[in-house]
């Protein structure tokens, strides 16, 4: 079974994903901690994180840290493994400044709120399929 991690702080939203993709057939862990993020990926098969750009409570070595950046951190660091990374945001990408996909280094994004669920669906099976 493919497996996708949520990286989500919001307790509705990971509630929708966990919904959405046992309907889809996925297994779906969920994790907003940071270092925990990075052991998971050291130790388990992940076929595609989707990550939330504004992530309130997650650290990484005790620093705070948002969705773009621990994508990029993910994207950058050696011996993890590095699945394709679909970034939720509630912004469109050129309203935030720069370009947060180029410097999260992830695959693609999707807007929230998430009301076309075979788009997303879609997006998922484009990236565990491959």
């Amino acid at each position: 079974m493919k497996s996708i991690l949520i990286i989500e702080d919001d307790p509705f939203s990971i509630d929708f994903y966990k919904y959405i993709f046992k309907k889809a057939s996925l297994n779906c862990l969920v994790q907003d901690d940071g270092d925990a993020v990075i052991q998971m990926l050291q130790s388990n098969n992940i076929n595609l994180i989707i990550m939330d750009i504004n992530l309130k409570n997650t650290y990484l070595k005790g620093q705070k840290i948002d969705g773009i950046g621990l994508s990029s951190y993910i994207k950058r660091k050696e011996g993890i493994n590095h699945p394709p990374i679909l970034l939720v945001s509630a912004y469109r990408s050129g309203f935030l400044e720069g370009d947060f996909l180029k410097d999260s280094l992830a695959e693609d994004f999707i807007t929230k709120p998430i009301v076309d669920f075979n788009q997303l669906i879609n997006k998922v099976n484009r990236f565990v399929n491959n």
